[in-house]
């Protein structure tokens, strides 16, 4: 049995900046995170020239019911269900 494709959105943007386009995806993950079928632990940002690229935002490190880890993907210290708290 194979398992169907599942299928990435690119979402092109006007930004210029890399910390903008970061700034967009953590309001687009505030504001849509009730959606379950979008998976914003795998989000990542390219220049629209340089598609290849890719610059993952945040750790993508699963926790126990939790969930994924929220802070950024360079992150210092543990893995947290928010910005400030560590995962259960």
């Amino acid at each position: 049995m194979t398992e169907s494709p599942h299928w990435v959105i690119h979402l092109p943007t006007t930004l210029t900046s890399l910390d903008e386009a970061i700034e967009l995806a953590v309001a687009l993950r505030d504001s849509l995170g009730h959606v379950t079928a979008i998976d914003f632990g795998e989000t990542t940002l390219s220049e629209e020239d340089k598609q290849f690229l890719r610059t993952r935002v945040w750790c993508d490190a699963r926790g126990d019911a939790a969930g994924r880890c929220r802070r950024r993907d360079d992150h210092d210290g543990p893995c947290a269900a928010t910005e400030d708290q560590p995962l259960g």
